[in-house]
């Protein structure tokens, strides 16, 4: 006899699951005593569609969708309408810092009353907003230093666009950390499968986890940020150039070399500005080798890195198996996952990242920060593979 569906959602849940659930309630719902409302809702609303879930292997992405559904239905309900509030920049008229200001003490007033203390501030089409981040990263640390349970949703609908406005660090990829538990992952699978959260349901099925990264992620990204936003002459070449930069991340490559690899290959500028399309869209960047000189830093070649080792593993077409029986394959995973973690760092202002090579003597990464200089030198091997696994 088969279980019963309480039954089944309950060993589904189980364990870290559960944990993972309930830490994803909370940070959406304003208050700890919403956020049991919330869950419990959310477990209501599983258990009747629950026969609607096919693959057992897509329960953690299915079960956050029902949450975050759950959620937007009791945002409509008086009690959290009430410590809600919803702007949009998308008019007419002119919206600058005075106007973000007057959201945000709207929220705050919000917050101070009623009788549960909290509220819930959603600024829409944010990347319309002139210096947004600076803005928005000041009046968020002054609430935190207030202690005010304020929570903050900032949305945009041009990832591109939001990120030419982003010169705070306001929250990054999904990290280590974030993924180890809200998924589960080991270390070395967050190498292999990056951090990606939407996709992370799918790891236990690499074939259909990297048709989704290729399909709902890169795909998108490239023609909905990146083409639709920016004038490309040469479409053909923008993709070519990105899957050439998975195939050798963490690799030095002359703008020459890869002309010579790339089909309709215009000239170096045109590589160079396609990389920072890409760069701005979270996808691949070119590091310049370091050097006292910025004229001979920016005539350098590239070393090329992904943002996101997801994105090499799924373009790639690699098992996390077949990876790790490649230890070249491996090692430039490794290499990658630390060169998107710092690149992370350099796009945040917190530093600049950069490589150094003189004939065979090279240094993986070159950290500049607070007017020190940092190498990192990247190594990875059979011998490490029990810390991977940890």
């Amino acid at each position: 006899m088969g279980l019963s569906e309480p039954e089944r959602l309950e060993a589904l849940l189980a364990g870290e699951p559960h944990r993972a659930l309930w830490r994803y309630c909370r940070s959406l719902a304003p208050t700890r005593e919403d956020a049991e409302d919330l869950l419990q809702e959310c477990l209501a609303t599983a258990l009747l569609k629950l026969a609607l879930l096919r693959d057992p292997l897509a329960f953690r992405g299915w079960i956050f969708t029902v949450a975050r559904r759950c959620f937007l239905d009791l945002r409509r309900t008086r009690s959290w309408r009430e410590r809600a509030l919803y702007a949009s920049a998308d008019e007419p008229t002119l919206r600058d810092r005075s106007w973000l200001v007057a959201q945000w003490e709207a929220a705050r007033l919000l917050a101070r009353t009623g009788k549960r203390r909290g509220a819930v501030l959603a600024l829409d089409e944010i990347q319309k907003v002139p210096g947004w981040s600076e803005t928005v990263k000041s009046l968020w640390d002054e609430d935190a230093r207030n202690g005010l349970p304020l929570r903050v949703v900032v949305l945009g609908s041009a990832p591109l666009l939001v990120q030419r406005g982003l010169t705070e660090s306001l929250a990054g990829h999904w990290t280590y950390p974030e993924m180890r538990a809200a998924f589960g992952f080991t270390l070395q699978r967050f190498v292999a499968f990056g951090g990606y959260p939407g996709a992370a349901g799918l790891a236990g099925d690499p074939e259909r986890w990297a048709r989704h990264v290729r399909d709902a992620l890169i795909e998108t990204t490239i023609s909905r940020d990146v083409l639709l936003l920016t004038r490309v002459d040469k479409p053909a070449l923008l993709r070519q150039l990105f899957a050439l930069g998975c195939r050798y991340s963490s690799q030095v490559l002359s703008y020459t070399k890869m002309l010579g690899q790339l089909h309709d290959a215009g000239n170096t500028t045109t590589l160079a500005h396609y990389l920072e399309l890409l760069g701005g869209a979270g996808m691949l960047v070119g590091l310049q080798k370091y050097s006292g000189s910025a004229v001979r830093s920016r005539g350098s070649s590239p070393k090329l890195q992904v943002l996101n080792t997801a994105l090499m593993t799924a373009t790639l077409g690699l098992s996390p198996d077949a990876a790790l029986g490649q230890p070249e394959v491996w090692g430039r995973l490794v290499e990658s996952a630390v060169g998107a973690y710092l690149a992370d760092a350099a796009a945040a202002g917190e530093c600049r990242l950069h490589y150094w090579r003189d004939g065979n003597r090279e240094v993986d990464f070159v950290v500049e920060a607070k007017g020190g200089l940092t190498a990192i030198e990247v190594k990875s091997g059979r011998r490490r593979e029990a810390i991977a696994r940890g």
